[in-house]
């Protein structure tokens, strides 16, 4: 699991944050591929990926419940 409560790298190959993963989300970017496109997350070494993924999804799935509401 990828939890922490304050910013923390999860791509350190190319030093993006949380922050900048759930930024791109509230941007649109609801895809690793999309990701990888934006900020280069899992482009280098991929342990990234992961991680990179859940907080993806876990930042767009709280608007994709708000909607279906």
């Amino acid at each position: 699991t990828c939890l922490y409560g304050g910013s923390m790298y999860v791509c350190i190959c190319h030093g993006v944050t949380d922050k900048q993963i759930r930024a791109a989300a509230e941007n649109g970017i609801d895809s690793l591929e999309g990701l990888s496109r934006q900020l280069n997350v899992a482009t280098c070494c991929g342990r990234c990926a992961e991680c990179a993924e859940q907080l993806l999804q876990e930042s767009v799935a709280p608007e994709s419940r708000a909607v279906a509401a």
